[in-house]
C-alpha cells in the first residue's frame, strides 16, 4: 500500500498534509510513504525529517501519486495532479465542494474516490478527526493576536504614575470553536470581551469564559440551532433586530471579529458599511469570514484596508496557515485518524467500508461519478 503526500500548489497555503510523525505511524500500519519534495518547507518540516522518518521523497506530484492507494493534501489538488494514482485510490482533503463541482467531476473522472474532510460528521467517534474544529481553534487564536499587532494601543489595563490606560474592548460575532476560542485570548490578554451569537446554546459558553453575550433573546433565538450544532438561517426581521442591537454595541468596541460561517451558503453579513463608519478611529476588525464572501461589508480577501474614518479592516486568507507547523500537526493528525478507518489491518491495505458512517458523511466521488446526496443531481 503506497500513501503519497502532496505539496500546496496555492500560494496562500503553507499547511501540509503529513508530519514526520504521522509518516511513521502510516508506515506502521505497513504503508510505503511518498512525500513529494518541498512539502513541508513553508510547515518547518524538512525533506530530510520526512527521509528520516523512512518516507521516500520524489522531485514531483506525478511520481509522488503513481500507483498510490491513498492521496494526501490540505487543499483539493487538480486532476491533473492525482492522475498517475491507482483506479478506486483514496483522495483525502479539505474539498471545499459546494462552490466547486465541475472540479469534483474533473476528479471522478479520473476513478478515484474523493473524501471532504470538512464534510465529517461532528459524532464523538470522529472528534480527532474534525478539521473544521482543530483548524478554527488556531484561526480563532491568530485572529486576535493579528488584531492586536494591528490596534495601536495596548490590550490589557495598565497603570503607571504618568497615567491609567484603560483596557481594550473586543467583541467576538459568531461563537463556534474559532469564535470560543479568540474569546479565550483576548480574556487571555486582559480585554474586555463581549461576543454574540444566535444559538442559545453558546450564551453559557460566553458567560463561563468570563465574556458577556449580546444577542436578541427572543422565541425565534430559541429554535436557532441544528440538529448538527449549526446555526440556522434567521429570518429578515430576526436579522434586523440582531443587527440594530450590534451596530450600537459596534460603535462603542476597540476591536471586531467575526466568525460567522454557515456551511455551503456565502458568509452572512454581519457589519455594514455604516457599522464601520460609526467605529472609532484606530479600532480594528478581523473576518474570518472573508473567504466565503465575509461578515464584513467592506472586507477584501487577502488585504488589510483602512476605511476614511481610519479603521482597519483585516481580511487575511487562511488564518490557520498563519499558523503551519500548529496547523499542520493538528491536520495530519485529523487525516492519520481518518486514515486508520479506511485501512485493513490484517493485510495492509485499503479496505473502505461502504456502510461506514464516516464515509458516508465525507465521500464525494467513486466509480467516476458524484457520490454525496447533496451533488448526485449534478453527475
Amino acid at each position: 500500500m503506497r500513501i503519497a503526500v502532496l505539496a500546496e500548489t496555492d500560494p496562500d497555503e503553507s499547511r501540509v498534509a503529513a508530519t514526520a510523525e504521522t509518516v511513521k505511524k502510516y508506515i506502521g500500519l505497513g504503508a510505503e510513504v511518498a512525500v513529494e519534495a518541498g512539502a513541508g518547507e513553508r510547515s518547518g518540516i524538512a525533506d530530510e525529517d520526512y527521509a528520516q522518518a523512512g518516507a521516500k521523497i520524489e522531485p514531483e506530484a506525478a511520481s509522488t501519486v503513481r500507483d498510490a492507494d491513498i492521496v494526501l493534501r490540505v487543499r483539493r489538488p487538480l486532476a491533473s495532479e492525482i492522475a498517475g494514482a491507482k483506479q478506486g485510490a483514496a483522495v483525502i482533503a479539505i474539498m471545499d465542494p459546494y462552490d466547486y463541482v465541475s472540479e469534483l467531476q474533473s476528479l471522478a473522472a479520473e476513478g478515484v474516490c474523493a473524501f471532504g474532510m470538512e464534510l465529517m460528521p461532528r459524532i464523538t467517534r470522529a472528534q480527532a478527526m474534525d478539521v473544521l474544529s482543530s483548524q478554527a481553534n488556531l484561526a480563532g487564536y491568530r485572529a486576535v493576536i493579528d488584531a492586536a499587532a494591528e490596534y495601536g494601543r495596548a490590550i490589557p489595563m495598565m497603570t503607571t504614575a504618568a497615567g491609567t490606560i484603560p483596557p481594550a474592548k473586543i467583541f467576538i460575532m459568531g461563537v463556534g470553536v474559532a469564535g470560543l476560542q479568540a474569546i479565550a485570548t483576548a480574556r487571555r490578554l486582559g480585554a474586555i470581551v463581549t461576543a454574540t451569537d444566535v444559538r442559545p446554546a453558546t450564551k453559557e459558553q460566553v458567560l463561563s469564559l468570563g465574556a458577556k453575550f449580546i444577542a436578541v433573546e427572543d422565541e425565534e433565538f430559541k429554535q436557532a440551532e441544528t440538529a448538527a450544532g449549526y446555526a440556522k438561517e434567521m429570518s429578515p426581521e430576526y436579522k434586523a433586530k440582531q443587527a440594530a442591537l450590534t451596530a450600537s454595541h459596534i460603535a462603542a468596541q476597540d476591536i471586531v471579529i467575526t466568525t460567522a460561517l454557515i456551511p455551503g451558503r456565502p458568509a452572512p453579513v454581519l457589519i455594514t458599511a455604516d457599522m464601520v463608519h460609526s467605529m472609532r478611529p484606530g479600532s480594528v476588525i478581523v473576518d474570518l469570514a472573508v473567504e466565503r464572501g465575509g461578515n464584513c461589508e467592506l472586507a477584501e480577501p487577502g488585504k488589510t484596508i483602512v476605511t476614511e474614518n481610519w479603521v482597519k479592516i483585516v481580511g487575511h486568507l487562511n488564518l490557520a496557515g498563519r499558523l503551519a507547523a500548529s496547523a499542520s500537526a493538528l491536520y495530519a493528525k485529523n487525516l492519520l485518524e481518518f486514515v486508520e478507518t479506511l485501512i485493513d489491518p490484517q493485510s495492509h491495505s485499503l479496505a473502505i467500508k461502504w456502510d461506514d458512517e464516516l464515509v458516508k458523511a465525507t465521500l464525494l466521488t467513486k466509480e467516476s461519478a458524484l457520490a454525496h446526496p447533496s451533488f448526485q443531481a449534478a453527475s
